[in-house]
């Protein structure tokens, strides 16, 4: 009861700034919740469409106004961008449709994008669908995956909240490697900048 007064309360709010922000392990989360009978299915695609079509859309007008400001405060946003600017010159249309399939390119890719100039009125127009797809596709996804498991487990009731417990480890361990991944990235910046002082330093006046 407590969790489904929650999730009638707070649960599509939290969807939303899931989506606008993240998103993948949020909306698995959301689609087996709906299977479950604790939200509906429907309102999970539509709200994490909106949610990341505008999380998406604020990233593309930063990385138009401030991109490599943007890039430059990580060292891993960095490498990330550069490498998505070259993706993004071979294939725009291609790119701005299915960039948050592929996983760690959520945040940085919008912003490469804006910054390499792509049409902001084709980039609504993409975007929207690319959003529209991911949300459907991984929404559903996680509602059949329910089903599946309702079919291996008999009665999903009783696992339920081991599933949920699943899913949000799941999701925590992901977010650990990826800062564990950019911390390390972070320090062999650092270590790779400081030769090039120290050399500077050394060097005979002139």
């Amino acid at each position: 009861m407590m969790l489904q007064h929650f999730l009638q309360e707070f649960g599509y709010f939290a969807l939303f700034l899931g989506t606008f922000f993240e998103g993948e392990t949020i909306l698995v989360l959301a689609g087996f919740l709906a299977f479950r009978g604790y939200m509906d299915i429907n309102l999970v695609v539509v709200v994490a469409f909106f949610g990341s079509y505008a999380g998406d859309q604020l990233w593309y007008f930063m990385g138009r106004k401030h991109g490599r400001k943007l890039l430059a405060r990580k060292p891993r946003w960095q490498m990330l961008g550069d490498r998505a600017l070259e993706h993004i010159r071979k294939h725009p249309d291609i790119w701005v449709l299915s960039f948050r399939f592929v996983y760690g390119l959520r945040t940085v890719m919008p912003v490469a994008i804006g910054l390499s100039g792509y049409p902001p009125g084709r980039y609504l127009l993409l975007n929207g669908i690319g959003a529209a797809v991911w949300a459907a596709a991984l929404g559903v996804a996680a509602y059949k995956f329910g089903a599946v498991l309702e079919g291996l487990l008999g009665n999903v009731k009783k696992y339920e909240l081991w599933v949920l417990g699943a899913l949000l480890v799941i999701g925590g361990l992901l977010w650990i490697r990826r800062r564990i991944k950019n911390a390390r990235i972070a320090r062999e910046a650092k270590l790779a900048a400081i030769p090039a002082t120290v050399d500077v330093k050394n060097r005979p006046d002139e």
